[in-house]
């Protein structure tokens, strides 16, 4: 007797097709590649400040740009800061940044296209409304201008380093959710009309059983993706923030803050710009390559 699976919960992502897509994911050289080199620069970032002797803050003139060599792998700066050393480091806090980023960005699209979604009429209308809002507000110029306007005040009240990180964080975030909403929305109106929701509606169950059992985790898939590529647009928002001077304070050895420093010296020491201007390539490709490859892999019209 054939089974209608419109009737079964979670028929839109079986387990089956679910290990499918996880074997084509990994069995993708490209997506491979891409997770080797990511993994290998987790790892250094990792462990890297914890096994290299080098300091990322000791100022030393009489080893001021050093070219790359031994003792100093990567040459050091105008100050004579080991540049392997805060890269390393710097590689923490661009990354911190680039994760929390994307989950308040995720947390805040998934739980206004769901509402939107799932709620639908006045509800779904005033809240689209605003995210057509957001999406038309110049993005960059909004961030240099409440971070011009918020930041001392910020600093003074948390801290120079942990206040510019929450303000970086919230602001990135709080402007990246707009095309998850819009995604989520989606789904859930899809899902809406699926006979396994509308029975479950029959039987009495409650609005956030329905949203938890039957509508989150049929699109997982298409979030998981999009906040793959959202730690890469985060980590290049940050790196521009700090690449024009209004992000973490000098003494904070961000990526992006290490190019802001060494572009007076592009022709003099290239180094200094070739080392995090790579890492945050390298980082951004490998991130969204492996959002691209997974998308793919999820698709069930892909072969």
């Amino acid at each position: 007797m054939a089974i209608n699976t419109d009737l079964v919960p979670g028929a839109l992502a079986p387990e089956g097709s679910k290990n499918r897509a996880w074997e084509r994911l990994w069995g993708d050289r490209t997506a491979q590649l891409a997770l080797v080199v990511l993994g290998m620069l987790m790892l250094a970032i990792a462990l890297g400040p914890l096994l290299y002797p080098g300091s990322p803050s000791t100022i030393d003139f009489a080893r001021a740009f050093l070219p790359p060599g031994v003792g100093q792998p990567l040459g050091t700066n105008d100050l004579g800061q080991d540049q392997l050393a805060r890269l390393l480091i710097g590689g923490r806090i661009s990354l911190a940044v680039g994760l929390a980023a994307t989950l308040v960005g995720i947390s805040v699209g998934v739980a206004i296209g769901a509402l939107a979604g799932f709620c639908g009429g006045w509800v779904d209308v005033v809240l689209m409304r605003v995210t057509d809002l957001f999406l038309a507000l110049p993005q960059l110029p909004l961030v240099l201008l409440v971070v011009y306007l918020l930041g001392d005040p910020v600093r003074r009240a948390l801290g120079p380093e942990r206040g510019i990180f929450l303000l970086i964080v919230l602001l990135i975030g709080g402007l990246s959710w707009m095309s998850v909403a819009r995604l989520v929305r989606a789904g859930f109106l899809s899902l809406k009309q699926r006979t396994f929701v509308q029975a479950a509606v029959a039987l009495g169950a409650r609005p956030w059983g329905i949203v938890k059992t039957h509508l989150l985790p049929n699109i997982l898939g298409p979030v998981i993706v999009a906040a793959t590529i959202g730690v890469g647009n985060a980590l290049l928002a940050e790196s521009t923030l700090s690449f024009l001077g209004v992000g973490f304070p000098p003494d904070v050895p961000t990526w992006g803050r290490m190019l802001y420093d060494a572009q007076n010296y592009i022709e003099s020491a290239p180094y200094l710009v070739l080392a995090p201007g790579v890492a945050i390539f390298l980082t951004v490709l490998c991130i969204n390559t492996l959002g691209d490859r997974l998308r793919d892999s999820l698709d069930p019209t892909s072969r």
